[in-house]
């Protein structure tokens, strides 16, 4: 007999208590021992040595396990990721698992990790699951290249091609949200990202006789703030985008005109279109005002992730089922800030939601990528909830009918 979508998220809500002491040590040993893109060996290999079924690897660190379905029949998969890599960032929150050295998890993906080697060994205690199950351990989410645009190009080159995932989840922690609430909501949900190279070529003199010279660093000065001064008046003030110049170089010595200066910027949209306009804008700024200076520019861009679209379908079953995982609805929520994640959006309907921190026991209130967030350990087991809401949720929501997914109305 087929069981309920709520009958079935009970089942793994009640399987995932007994995980989540186990989890929360493991949540402190990854925490311990962040890495950064592309180098999260140790990291992969403490996921994949507790993990309860064999994993595969993908791009490089990356690793895929899979809670099989009772009805092995090719019934597509849910699959939940979450991210391996950390920061750049040197730790200052103080506890006793606390990171040494340069590197940190300060963007929460210890806890995501940890909440979803939860959920699969969960998933695997039970006697069966309507559909499989697919963990997604996931490399560079906060560098380039892009760990989730380069599974989804090792899937795609697969032969024979492997079947597509019937939908793509995951959940964020986020400080700016309540405790206890999910932000999860239809649409664009984060925003497209790309970097622009700059660099301005002028002429080096004497600082006492700029006239003699060509002078990059007032050149990129202008170019700087012509960036952020026609946003406003070439994309539609509605529709979020933002200039981010986060890098400005140039000189080396007050008295010098130099040859040469340098600035990168991040770029963020909504809409393709106006993604398509803030690129076109940024080089008609360089190249205008760099000869309005005598200078020569050349710009160079580098694409970043899409604008992240929530499925509709996933987002309001899921949210149907919040008051089932202990979880309340925050208030409609958005940001300019992106996520590779978005990448995945070529396999399958997405959903992503946002886990709020704000309020939690013992949180000390700190923005994301700060040397000292540190989500308190009952994160583990809320975002572990929110993954099992997202994968039932999915699954009402995209299977062709209940009795083919094993699910039946409530």
């Amino acid at each position: 007999m087929p069981r309920s979508t709520e009958a079935l998220l009970g089942e793994l809500l009640t399987a995932l208590e007994a995980q989540l002491p186990a989890a929360v040590e493991l949540r402190h040993e990854l925490h311990a021992i962040p890495e950064l893109a592309h180098q999260e060996r140790r990291t992969s290999e403490l996921v994949a040595a507790s993990l309860p079924v064999p994993v595969e690897a993908i791009a490089g660190t990356g690793l895929l396990a899979t809670v099989a379905a009772n009805d092995s029949s090719g019934v597509a998969p849910v699959a939940i990721r979450a991210e391996l890599d950390g920061l750049p960032v040197a730790e200052r929150t103080g506890a006793a698992f606390s990171a040494t050295g340069g590197t940190m998890h300060a963007c929460g993906h210890d806890v995501h990790m940890a909440a979803l080697v939860a959920l699969l060994r969960a998933a695997a205690s039970l006697d069966e699951l309507p559909a499989p199950l697919l963990a997604m351990f996931q490399p560079s989410e906060e560098a380039y290249p892009s760990g989730a645009q380069q599974i989804v190009e090792q899937l795609r080159a697969e032969h024979p091609p492997r079947p597509s995932p019937l939908a793509m989840v995951a959940a964020h922690v986020h400080p700016e949200l309540p405790w206890g609430t999910l932000a999860l909501d239809p649409g664009v949900v984060n925003a497209a990202s790309d970097s622009v190279e700059i660099a301005v070529l002028g002429e080096p003199t004497h600082g006492a006789y700029p006239h003699h010279g060509r002078d990059p660093i007032l050149a990129i000065a202008q170019i700087v703030v012509a960036l952020h001064a026609l946003i406003g008046r070439r994309v539609d003030p509605l529709a979020p985008a933002l200039v981010n110049v986060g890098i400005l170089e140039g000189g080396s010595t007050e008295n010098v005109v130099p040859a040469r200066a340098r600035a990168r910027a991040s770029l963020r949209t909504y809409r393709e279109r106006d993604r398509a306009a803030l690129r076109e804008l940024a080089q008609e700024v360089v190249y205008g005002v760099a000869t309005a200076h005598g200078c020569t520019a050349t710009v160079e861009l580098i694409a970043g992730e899409p604008a992240l679209e929530n499925d509709a379908r996933i987002v309001a079953s899921a949210r149907g089922l919040l008051a089932n995982a202990s979880l309340g609805a925050a208030d409609p929520w958005r940001s300019c800030g992106s996520d590779d994640f978005a990448f995945f959006g070529e396999l399958a309907p997405l959903a992503m939601a946002f886990v709020g921190l704000r309020g939690a026991p013992s949180f000390m209130p700190r923005p994301l990528h700060h040397p000292e967030l540190l989500p308190p350990d009952e994160a583990v087991g809320v975002v572990a909830r929110a993954q099992a809401l997202l994968y039932v949720g999915a699954l009402a929501a995209l299977r062709a009918g209940p009795l083919e997914a094993g699910l039946s109305s409530p």
